[in-house]
């Protein structure tokens, strides 16, 4: 018989691939790789039986990298690295996998490839194509095209088999050579040098990345945009009146507001002068509030981080499950129009017996689906919609997701809400006011999208040429705001704007730059950037090479998209933009002073300020995407187990201790503590003052390296002179100190006076202190000759 090898891009695609054609008649078997099965089963193809067997890779299988020769970091100039030679070979994690397949093909006569529908996924695709071709040179290779796992999406791919498209593979190539090169230079270069002068961690990567610094320079300038805002003071006229059956109405000065005050204190007397309005003009008009347009990757992770509080990864992640469940479409695509061929009642069919939007299922069924397209179309999958109603119960975030997936088509498919829009202008000492109300006569898609709102504004019966005495006539100042910081929505759709990235990576990228610790989220669910951000995007920025800024990387995705229809030979794209990059490494490394003085400005003069601690290590990916992009990086460090000292810098001159924990000489152990240096704490861990009361927690408001950082004093006494940092108290609990309610209070723990009147010989009583220790005078424990024994 003949037998056709299937191979999917993760083992749950093969899986429900498998069942959905087999109609649950398949048989399962053991692959080399555990994480993936072998499914097989008798299918009717090529209008003859064959039998299918199905298995899957799990993402790349390959990786492209620099040779060994190239690896060291500090022996080799990163320069060297826009010409060293790049290989491609299969990872250590795929070799399992590419036993299977090169096990499996050996006994077919067919390869057909199953890899998600765009470039990623052809790319992938691709490199099972060179190594099932390395053992069997003749086997015939198609590619199916799919946008749901469903049985009808699966068997329509077979009937219409493809071939795949080199030059889309071709495209992601480029990419991943150009992000090797370039990304490897930069983050070596600006690592060790930021290492050696700075101070920071060795085991902290400071990444480069074409997509990555720009990303970052959209919240750098917002952020700049925002600190570096000017208020501006200015006045405007309010009217407000109320009829004699009490209704309410306030009007809109038409000049909006003037930034000078004797100008509009001026036309403010002129209209107390002579307040008596009269109704100018009264128009009614039909308003539309416009459905949304089918959803496209972009808008949905859009939407989620609004309405849901989703982030943008977590939003792909989760969405990536839904579609592997076959709930809903190929989550990544570009496209926002549904093509005429869909037909869509069944999909809303499947939605009749919800309690929560069935009702409106039935009203779109009744009416006839009425999709609102947008413009943009990938030629590769439909828009995001559901494809069945769920026969299982999902997580609480999976059901989030997939109900914004359904309430956004369901809206899309029905109609506009519609009102009634009425404006009224009325004039008083000849300046102009307005103000507008609705009325809603049809909700429409609003009865199902429930994250839209469109609020009802009553206006009381005016005529035409009717006279009145407003309620109120005041002047009110106000000032103009700065710009809001970015929230994760404004990030991706600035992101999309620019050409940074793609609809399936914003995500990856997001999250990149938070993990390096160059921006964080705040409260308010908003980018603030960080120290590190700021130094490295001002300092490039000097330059004037615009690296934090997207027309570099706009201009390689442009060529990308060139490449991938055809119009752009790769090769040619290749060399070009080496030759650029390169110029600008040289040109940055030139000016490279301009980096230290932008990071001296936030870290202070090299060699005398501890840089804030390493980000933690990256836990393992968990999405079903993975890591579908190429990093010549090492992998974020251990933090120092506890008691172990701090590793030295780079930089053999740079001897500056860390911020936390407590300064010590490097390679020196830590004084041993003495019995005296011992606290009693409450139950709570809260330590006891010298009043002997518990002490008071308090954070650190001032900029500098510990802003932020919580600390123990005494609330009782101002004299009372107690002082201890509170992450100090955890460690030595930690660490056995006191059993658990004693609180080790080390030197670094005491406030100035209190070491200045423990470094005194003399106690109290004007009689010599004797030493702790030697119990001699004339000396304290703290400058013991004894003590040289532990240095």
């Amino acid at each position: 018989m003949h037998r056709v090898l299937n191979v999917a891009e993760k083992n749950d695609a093969a899986k429900s691939l498998a069942r959905l054609l087999s109609k649950n008649s398949t048989s399962m078997r053991e692959g080399f790789s555990r994480f993936n099965k072998i499914y097989e089963f008798n299918y009717q193809l090529f209008n003859r039986p064959v039998q299918m067997t199905f298995t899957s890779v799990s993402g790349h299988v390959m990786n492209c990298d620099f040779t060994a020769a190239h690896n060291s970091w500090t022996q080799i100039d990163p320069v060297v690295l826009f010409d060293a030679k790049v290989q491609k070979k299969v990872t250590e994690r795929a070799a399992d996998i590419e036993k299977t397949l090169k096990r499996e093909v050996t006994k077919c006569e067919t390869l057909i490839i199953w890899t998600d529908c765009d470039r990623e996924g052809e790319n992938i695709g691709y490199e099972i194509i060179n190594l099932c071709l390395s053992v069997k040179p003749n086997i015939k290779v198609y590619r199916a095209r799919f946008s749901e796992i469903t049985y009808s999406s699966a068997s329509r791919a077979l009937a219409n088999l493809v071939q795949p498209d080199e030059r889309v593979s071709a495209a992601v190539d480029v990419r991943q050579e150009l992000d090797l090169r370039i990304g490897a230079a930069f983050t070596r270069f600006q690592t060790i040098r930021l290492q050696r002068l700075f101070g920071f961690d060795s085991k902290q990567v400071i990444s480069y990345g074409s997509c990555q610094f720009p990303t970052l320079g959209f919240i750098v300038e917002r952020y700049l945009q925002r600190e570096n805002f000017i208020r501006e003071p200015f006045w405007k006229i309010a009217v407000e009146h109320q009829t004699e059956n009490g209704e309410f109405c306030e009007f809109t000065w038409e000049r909006s507001r003037l930034f000078e005050h004797q100008p509009c204190l001026m036309i403010y007397d002129m209209v107390m002068d002579e307040p008596l309005a009269k109704v100018m003009d009264i128009k009614s008009k039909n308003k539309s509030k416009w459905r949304p347009v089918a959803l496209d990757t972009v808008e949905m992770e859009k939407l989620a981080s609004r309405k849901l509080r989703m982030t943008g990864k977590k939003t792909m992640e989760i969405a990536e499950k839904l579609y592997m469940k076959g709930l809903i479409s190929y989550p990544r695509t570009e496209t926002n129009i549904f093509p005429n061929e869909i037909n869509l009642n069944p999909l809303i069919q499947n939605q009749l017996g919800d309690q929560r939007w069935g009702a409106f299922a039935q009203r779109v069924l009744n009416d006839g689906p009425q999709p609102r397209n947008g413009k943009n179309s990938d030629k590769a999958h439909p828009p995001i919609h559901p494809t069945r109603y769920p026969d299982a119960q999902l997580t609480e975030e999976e059901n989030k997701l997939y109900e914004l997936v359904v309430r956004h088509f369901l809206a899309c498919v029905s109609k506009d809400a519609q009102g009634d829009e009425t404006t009224i202008k009325i004039d008083i000492a000849n300046e102009k006011f307005h103000a507008s109300g609705l009325i809603i006569r049809e909700r429409n898609y609003l009865d199902v999208y429930t994250y839209d709102k469109w609020s009802e504004k009553t206006l009381p019966l005016y005529e035409m040429n009717q006279t009145f005495y407003p309620t109120k006539i005041e002047m009110v100042q106000g000032e103009t705001t700065p710009p809001q910081l970015l929230t994760e929505a404004d990030l991706i759709a600035l992101m999309e704007k620019h050409g940074i990235g793609t609809d399936a990576t914003h995500a990856e990228h997001i999250a990149k730059i938070q993990e390096r610790v160059y921006t964080k989220m705040n409260a308010e669910r908003r980018f603030e950037p960080e120290k590190l951000g700021l130094g490295l995007c001002e300092g490039y920025d000097k330059m004037g090479h615009a690296l934090s800024k997207p027309f570099l990387r706009s201009e390689l995705e442009s060529q990308l998209k060139a490449i991938c229809e055809g119009r752009a030979d790769p090769t040619v794209v290749l060399r070009e933009q080496i030759d650029k990059y390169r110029q600008v490494f040289i040109a940055t490394a030139g000016q490279i002073q301009k980096l230290d003085d932008a990071m001296t400005k936030y870290f202070g003069a090299p060699g005398q300020n501890p840089p804030p601690p390493p980000p933690p290590p990256r836990p393992p990916s968990s999405g079903p995407f993975g890591d579908r992009t190429n990093r010549n990086q090492p992998p974020a460090g251990r933090t120092n187990p506890p008691n172990r000292p701090v590793q030295a810098s780079r930089n053999n001159n740079n001897n500056n201790p860390p911020a936390r924990p407590p300064p010590q000489q490097p390679n020196r152990p830590a004084r041993p503590l003495q019995q005296e240096q011992i606290r009693p704490t409450n139950n709570d861990g809260v330590p006891k003052c010298n009043c002997g009361v518990d002490a008071k927690e308090l954070t650190v408001k001032k900029d500098g390296p510990n802003k932020g950082r919580a600390f123990f004093r005494c609330g009782n006494n101002d004299g009372c002179q107690f002082f201890a940092w509170k992450d100090d108290t955890t460690t030595n609990q930690m660490n056995g100190g006191g059993g658990g309610n004693d609180y080790r209070q080390g030197g670094n723990n005491q406030s100035i006076s209190s070491r200045k009147r423990r470094s005194s010989d003399n106690d109290e009583d004007g009689k010599q202190r004797k030493c702790g220790l030697c119990k001699k005078t004339g000396h304290t424990r703290r400058n013991c000759p004894s003590m040289n024994s532990f240095l």
